[in-house]
This record gives structure tokens, sequence and C-alpha cells, in this order.
């Protein structure tokens, strides 16, 4: 098939490199010319295990491309992917302007019957103004070509988005269409053949399941901090309660691991907007609500931990930060417990000494050149001499320490532990003062 995909970041970029990996024809569309000239020369803008790989070998093989050309892109593809941003307005709802403009763009570019495929995050009733959209600006023209409109959320992880894409266990289209079902159907078969996992539903079923699944998970994050911050005060290991809920099968393991918060592109928007389009309906979703607040509450216990072990001064202070990605296997600190903790150091008058193995360049980008922050080359670098350690992300790089070198590494033994990866018994067994999430106020040593 000949697809056009409209954005090139995470959702489009590995939409369109899976989707030319399995034989179709893809041309990816953005207006950042810049992006474009990095993917043609060979580079990523974006860190995914192994999508670079993939791009490269896809783009030599003549079945993927790039373009800055809109009346291009619209006349390549049968189906027109719309994967561009959906960033969250100042009043929570998400900013369809994006979404709206490659619409806009289709209709005033096409000569043919499209089928146009929402690919982005978008609230329930988006395909409705995408279809007016396309249709205002063929009336423009004085054209009156067929066209239909599907929604294909997507379900990527961002560190696991090419296994997820291609061994996802669901792929939804919302439409009633049953052309749109035959093309959707082909699109997809190389990725059915072993099981078909495709699922059709309504348009707005279709737009209403990518949020409610997202709120989900996010609501399990938030419980199980909740039941997190509840066992610090009634001397109970979280770490303990979540192995006994966990092989419980209704609830599984899978979310329900305490830590400092959850960030990235997708839960905070999602959650986010699932509210505000509860309110837009008269719906008072008070449980979407309660996982957003926790959520927010739960990012400043890292820097309540530090201060705590420093009496409430922080002034002066050099503080180690092992990681600064929302998570593992990704170079994106949008909502990122880090950068609360970061913004509450420097207000407190600390600085910030700081590795991530592939967010530097991120934190340079959002932060700039500052005396209160330096970032160095590897963990090592970022404990020499810092009063304390702060984990916030769970890189593998972190998972095994001797704690003996830590504690002589920084010049007071305290560790604040976002991501709950160290034994207590071991950290205690160093003589150093470890304030992990829900698993005691803090072990070890008594004064900082």
């Amino acid at each position: 098939m000949r697809i056009t995909i409209f954005g090139t970041g995470y959702v489009g970029l590995v939409t369109g490199t899976c989707l030319a990996d399995v034989g179709h024809d893809v041309l990816c569309m953005d207006v950042d010319a810049a992006k474009i000239a990095r993917l043609e020369a060979g580079e990523i803008p974006i860190y995914e295990p192994g999508l670079e790989e993939m791009v490269k070998a896809n783009v030599a093989e003549g079945r993927l491309r790039f373009t800055t050309e809109p009346a291009a892109a619209v006349a390549f593809g049968t189906l027109q992917f719309i994967a561009v941003g959906t960033p969250p307005d100042e009043d929570g709802s998400a900013d369809l302007q994006y979404v709206l403009a490659v619409a806009e763009t289709i209709g005033r570019h096409m000569t043919e019957e499209k089928v146009v495929v929402d690919k982005s995050t978008v609230p329930v009733g988006t395909a409705d103004r995408v279809r007016e959209t396309v249709a205002a600006a063929l009336a423009e023209r004085g054209e009156s070509l067929a066209f239909e409109v599907c929604s294909n959320p997507e379900f990527l992880k961002e560190g696991a988005a090419i296994e997820d894409f291609t061994h996802g266990a669901r792929i939804i289209v919302g439409t009633e269409s049953e052309r749109v079902k035959t093309l959707m159907r082909e699109c997809y078969a190389p990725y059915i053949r072993l099981h078909d996992k495709l699922m059709f539903m309504d348009v707005r079923a279709a737009e209403l399941t990518k949020y409610a699944a997202n709120a989900m998970l996010a609501t399990k994050i938030s419980f199980m901090n909740e039941i997190a911050n509840l066992a610090e005060r009634l001397g109970a290991d979280v770490e303990q309660v979540r192995r006994g809920i966990g092989s419980d099968p209704r609830i599984g393991y899978h979310f329900i691991y305490p830590g400092c918060g959850y960030g990235g592109s997708c839960f905070p928007k999602d959650v986010q907007a699932l509210a505000r389009t509860a309110g837009e309906v008269d719906y008072a979703a008070e449980l979407l609500g309660a996982v957003e607040a926790v959520n927010r509450r739960q990012k400043q216990t890292l820097f309540a931990k530090l201060s705590k072990a420093f009496d409430g001064d922080l002034r002066g202070r050099t503080i180690a930060v092992w990681g600064l990605a929302f998570k593992p296997n990704t170079d994106d600190m949008r909502d990122a417990p880090s950068r609360t903790l970061m913004e509450s150091l420097w207000a407190a008058g600390a600085r910030v000494q700081a590795y991530d193995p592939e967010a530097m360049d991120e934190c340079r980008r959002l932060y700039g050149e500052r005396d209160d922050l330096t970032l160095v080359g590897d963990r090592t670098e970022a404990v020499e001499g810092a009063d304390a350690l702060v984990i916030c992300t769970e890189w593998k790089a972190f998972r095994s320490v001797d704690f003996a070198w830590l504690k002589s590494r920084l010049t007071l033994p305290v560790i604040v532990d976002g991501r709950n990866l160290f034994e207590p018994e071991a950290v205690k067994a160093a003589g150093m003062l470890y304030y992990a999430v829900g698993r005691g106020d803090s072990i070890g040593v008594t004064s900082a």
C-alpha cells in the first residue's frame, strides 16, 4: 500500500517505519524542515531502542521517504495518517490545532478519494471535526471528492514502541465503513496473520478507548503511590504489599510499582484531557481528578524526603541525581519527576549534579547553561563530592551498586530512592541513610 504519515514524532516515525518494514511504501511528512533534513541524513531526532537501525534499513530499501511538501504527501497515500502532537491546552483539554491543520491540508490538496486515519490521541468527537475540516477545505475549492475518516489510536510505550507496534495486544479501528475496514485490514495484514487482533468498533468508542486505557494505567500508579504513602505511616513495607496484591490475577503486577510519580507525553495530558471532556458533558469525573492530584503530590516526595534528611536546609548543598528521563529507554523529560525535584532544589538554593544515559541533551535544551546545574558523563561523576544521591529513573545502570563505594564518594551518606531499586537491609549494612517510597520513613543512620 501507499501510505502517508503526517508527523515524525514518536508515534508518526514509529508507525511509518514499522509499516514500511513489512513492505508498504511510506512517505512521512513534517513541517519541521530541520527534522526532515536530519532524517534524510540518517539521524534520528528521538531516542527509541531499535528505531534508528530500522529507519536506515527501510530508507535504504526505498520503502520509507520523507518530505516537507504537503501537496506531495497528500497525493502519495490512499491512507493519510494524522500522527501529530496534541499537547494540553491551558485548560487541560487536548489542543487540536495541529490535527485540524493536517485535515485542512488534506482537503486543500486531495485530488482523489482518501481515507483519513486519526492516529494522534484525540478527544471523543475529533473524527467529526476532522471530517468537517476536510469537507470545508474541499468546498472552498468547489470540489466534492469522496473521503472517509476513521480512528486508529496508538498504544505505544516509549522505550518499547517497536515491540508494541509489531506485537501489541490489539489494533483498534473506529469505523462503520466496509471499505475502510478492508483497507485497514490490508494495512495491518502482516501483523495479524498469526492472531487476528484487529478490533473494529464505532469511531467514538475507539477515541474513548485510548483515553480510558491510559487513564486506567495512571490510576493504578496513583493508587499504588497512595498505598505506599499509607505504608510509610503504618510501618509496613509496600514492596511486600505489592507482591501480595500482584499475585491476584485480577490485579496483576503491571503498573503497581510505587515511585515518585508518572510523567511523559501521554498519561499526564490524557488524564487531564479526559477529565476536561467529562466536564464538557456535565459529568464530574472525580476519580480522574484524584489520580492527577495524587501524582502531582507524589512528585514532591523526593524533595520532601531530601529536605527532611537535611533538617529543612538545603542551601549550598550539592545533590547528585541519577536519571532525568521520565522512565528508562527514552530521552523524554516531559513532566518527568526529575524536573520537579531539580526545580525545587534550585529554589531552595541547592546545586544539582546529574547523569542520565540518554536525556542529557534534552536536559540542556530545557534548562540551558546554569551555575546550579552540572551535567556529567556517568553515574560515578554524578556522586563525586555530592552531599546526597537521589534516584529518579530506574535505568539498569543504576540497579547494582557497591554501597561502600557509594558512601566513600558522597559527602554525607544519604540516598533518596524514588524507584525502590535497593534492598533496605543492604543500604543499612553500609551505614547509609536510605529514604525509599513506602518502605519506612528512613532506614540506616539517624542524622545527616
